[in-house]
């Protein structure tokens, strides 16, 4: 099972990228998805949650009106857009995957390591 992060790159403060996370190995569905990054130095933080359907999201406040989460389940594949981006923004972005509910439309932030798969990052940089 294996989440593919995609998308990353250098970017200037106040431009746009969108990272693509494909599922191979089983389907997350009926699962729901999220975004976490993790700056240099920093602890990994909750960045966007979807849910299986994609009716419900969850953002955190930083990223709030910026960002939009999104999926694709006939493609097995869970985006983010990212739009005005800042330079603090740069992070490793992570994509996971929530298993433990089938088609639920409940969210968490992962604060309780509710996430139990996880890709490999992707690095995302905005410069100044």
């Amino acid at each position: 099972v294996q989440l593919q992060a995609s998308g990353g790159g250098l970017v200037q403060a106040g431009g746009s990228l969108r990272l693509s996370c494909a599922a191979s190995g089983r389907t997350f569905s009926g699962s729901a998805m999220a975004w976490f990054r993790q700056a240099p130095g920093k602890e990994r933080e909750f960045v966007a949650a979807i849910s299986w359907s994609g009716g419900s999201t969850l953002y955190s406040d930083s990223v709030k009106g910026r960002f939009t989460i999104s999926r694709d389940n006939a493609k097995n594949t869970v985006d983010l857009q990212m739009n005005s981006l800042k330079p603090e923004d740069t992070a490793v972005y992570y994509c996971a995957a929530d298993s433990r509910y089938y088609q639920s439309s409940y969210l968490t932030r992962g604060r309780n390591h509710e996430y139990d798969y996880w890709g490999q990052g992707t690095q995302v940089t905005v410069s100044s």
